[in-house]
């Protein structure tokens, strides 16, 4: 049982260390940045629509008080 255990993390370690292609650092700092980025304009484009509803739905419901 224990020749199994060792033959497969001796195996992990072969495919990580052999097998796998690595992103480079700039690339990951890149596409972390373009993630970043992207995800900040959704956000304010999903904020500026929730005002313009808050707003639009705000002055709706007061025409009819």
């Amino acid at each position: 049982m224990f020749k199994k255990i060792f033959a497969f993390f001796n195996d992990s370690k072969t495919e990580m260390l052999e097998n796998v292609t690595w992103t480079k650092l700039s690339d990951l700092q890149n596409n972390s940045v373009l993630v970043l980025v992207g995800t900040l304009i959704f956000a304010l484009f999903i904020g500026a629509i929730d005002i313009v509803f808050d707003k639009g739905l705000g002055e709706f419901y007061k025409s009819f008080q």
